[in-house]
């Protein structure tokens, strides 16, 4: 929108916040690199190093180890990756008022909706009487709403996965960088983070994954 004297006002960062200074100023250094990552060569260590620093920072950030650090394309690659690796042979459950990315995945794999109550939180008795039913399986509960801002209850939701056995994935896309985002507090097994919705550039974004190799994740294109 227009303010007085035509300046102008960005208003619409929960969509997508205006790229930081910070964040273009790191990305000109790194196109200023030139070598593949894969070459064992001087520009391809030095660009592998970049690439591997970027990699190490995320995963602090978001309490996890760099090796448990997937970079991706954005939020829906992370939580499409998500749910076909960690749902793979398990019943797929996911909340009524999840982003299109995961819903849609989880409902290619035939997964089934758990109601939400008139404010938009997921219906922990629901929940607690769906993981109740005979087979292991994965949870996905976004922490904060895209459309409406409301909080989900993650922690309680992670205690019911602990109590059943089930995995719990976290789409982190609308929190990461408006509230504290730590895969170790929230208890969840994956989180999906994408960089446009805090100062990062469009295209770029990560999940996030607990433990050491718990989990094998195939890539979507092969």
């Amino acid at each position: 929108m227009n303010g007085a004297g035509g300046d102008f006002f960005y208003l619409d960062a929960n969509a997508s916040e205006p790229l930081r200074p910070e964040a273009l100023d790191a990305m000109t250094a790194a196109a200023m690199v030139c070598g593949n990552p894969a070459s064992v060569h001087r520009s391809g260590r030095a660009a592998r190093a970049v690439m591997e620093s970027a990699r190490e920072e995320i995963a602090a950030t978001f309490g996890v180890t760099a090796e448990n650090c997937v970079m991706t394309s954005g939020g829906t690659e992370a939580n499409v990756l998500a749910v076909d690796a960690l749902g793979r042979g398990r019943r797929i459950l996911y909340g009524a008022s999840e982003h299109d990315a995961v819903r849609m995945a989880a409902q290619a794999h035939g997964g089934q909706a758990i109601p939400i109550d008139a404010q938009g939180v997921i219906r922990l008795d629901m929940l607690a009487a769906l993981l109740a039913q005979p087979g292991e399986a994965l949870v996905c509960v976004m922490l904060a709403n895209n459309e409406t801002g409301v909080i989900q209850p993650i922690a309680e939701v992670a205690r019911l996965c602990r109590a059943h056995g089930a995995r719990l994935h976290v789409d982190a896309v609308q929190a990461a960088g408006r509230m504290a985002v730590d895969l170790r507090v929230l208890g969840a097994d994956s989180v999906a983070v994408s960089g446009h919705k805090f100062g990062g550039p469009k295209g770029t974004g990560a999940l996030l994954l607990a433990g050491a190799g718990f989990v094998a994740l195939s890539p979507m294109l092969a």
